[in-house]
């Protein structure tokens, strides 16, 4: 029986496409390896949001390489859509397949296990992508590339592992974004927004619920566009309606949504539900609007004033986090300081903070006044030091609540008589006693621990058994 290993780089899309990926490898008749030492095929699925996240992926290309020089390697992902041609020249590469023909991937595994020079057997371009032909030199692997805005096909598969250790799947249920953020090279390498239709999302929540998972995510690129693409076009806001009202979910979360798409009946139909996580992560990138005006995000500074302030008002202690890029080209002083007044001013429990990445064949990779790295690198320090502090702040708010908390496995090598949680609010919370992990209970908050939070179980709690 042939084997694979999946190499996983960059968000929850790609993770969902890497999920999606195995499923359908599985289904062929192929089996996971415990690692890339022991496949007899290593799919590298690759993010390229930023040049680190490039080099990332080509170090780990050459070091599988090194380890095993028979193992053949697939490249494909967001990178292999923006640089094929790249990728094909590393030592130890068998194919790049871009993002637009991912679907063809457990074909082309098997086309390349037996033999020993690497061509396509029966796994011909769908019609409407066809492949790009690339001149290359003779050492170099052969590219399985096309159109990315043609593609109208969603991956589907819930990654169950990554963040909560097989407790809490994400589903990708969009993908693709028709936005031009002047920094972002993502639609460039997933194409336009597409969704997955209505009742295929839930019967994958009900297959999911069904195997006895709690919480399900809902992730995707522009994740508040849902719908919009298919006819009859279908609001986001109806699609959540729908999967409490016709599966059994217990907990269901959204991962990042635009801050335009955060309306006001949005957050209401939040607060009202007990089965939806107050928990809203909105990119800023910028408090500027001289900033977001030059990154092409279509709100100012005080709409997503508004959105937080109308989230706090109804969810006092709902999780709102958000993403801020420093160091985009033209960013003064003056700049960044607003950023920093604005997230000081406001109810942020987190932040994911990014250094700007010049990306070839954006918009702002030929702007003018690219700042220096060290510049970049002390705005970066100073908005993680806030974040940190705005994180510490929100946890000492929480001592001597009670959460709703759903249990986590523990780690092997941690404290066998201890167990983590999450909160339904995102807050790492720690209990001191051994519980099955995949169990929602009512915890008090006792203290708060460096970044994690003690909870102490409710006397009335009751477990399922796991």
């Amino acid at each position: 029986m042939s084997t694979f290993y999946i190499e996983q780089f960059g968000c929850r899309a790609t993770q969902a496409d890497g999920a999606a990926i195995e499923r359908q490898l599985r289904e062929q008749g192929c089996a996971p390896a415990p690692d890339a030492s022991a496949a007899d095929v290593v799919v590298i699925n690759t993010c390229t949001v930023t040049a680190a996240a490039d080099v990332q992926a080509r170090d780990a290309i050459r070091k599988i390489h090194a380890a095993n020089p028979a193992t053949r390697i697939l490249v494909t992902g967001c990178y292999a859509q923006r640089a094929p041609e790249e990728i094909a020249a590393l030592p130890g590469v068998s194919f790049v397949v871009g993002n637009s023909h991912k679907p063809q991937i457990p074909k082309l595994v098997h086309s390349i296990l037996p033999i020993s020079r690497i061509h396509l057997v029966g796994s011909e371009p769908t019609p409407s992508l066809r492949a790009t032909e690339h001149e290359l030199p003779s050492h170099s692997a052969p590219i399985l590339t096309g159109n990315i805005f043609e593609l109208t096909d969603v991956l589907v598969a819930p990654v169950l592992g990554g963040e909560g250790n097989h407790t809490r799947p994400t589903l990708k249920i969009q993908d693709g974004c028709n936005s031009r953020c002047s920094f972002c090279v993502i639609p460039f390498v997933r194409g336009k927004s597409r969704s997955l239709p209505p009742q295929t999302v839930l019967s994958e929540i009900r297959r999911l619920a069904d195997s006895g998972f709690r919480e399900i995510v809902l992730s995707g690129i522009n994740l508040g566009t849902y719908g919009r693409d298919l006819a009859p076009r279908v609001e986001f806001l109806d699609l959540l309606r729908r999967i409490l009202d016709e599966s059994p979910v217990q907990r269901l979360r959204i991962s990042s949504i635009e801050p335009l798409d955060v309306t006001q009946d949005l957050i209401g139909f939040f607060a009202s539900n007990s089965r939806i996580a107050p928990h809203f992560h909105m990119p800023l990138q910028s408090a500027s609007n001289r900033i977001l005006a030059a990154m092409h995000r279509w709100y100012r500074a005080e709409h997503y004033a508004r959105r937080v302030a109308l989230i706090h008002d109804c969810l006092p202690n709902a999780a709102i986090g958000a993403d801020v890029i420093t160091g985009f080209p033209g960013e003064s002083d003056v700049d960044h300081a607003a950023t920093l007044e604005f997230i000081t001013g406001r109810p942020f429990t987190y932040l994911h903070v990014f250094s700007y990445s010049r990306r070839p064949g954006t918009k702002a990779a030929s702007l003018p006044g690219q700042l220096p790295g060290h510049v970049t690198k002390t705005r970066a320090r100073q908005l993680r030091s806030l974040a940190d502090s705005k994180s510490a702040a929100f946890r000492h708010t929480q001592i001597g609540r009670t959460l709703r908390v759903l249990t986590l496995r523990r780690d092997p090598a941690g404290d066998p008589s201890s167990t983590p949680a999450l909160s339904e609010n995102y807050l790492q919370v720690v209990l001191p006693v051994a519980l099955p992990p995949n169990q929602f209970l009512d915890a008090t908050i006792i203290q708060s621990e460096g970044k994690l939070l003690l909870g102490e179980p409710m006397a009335s709690a009751t477990l399922v058994p796991a």
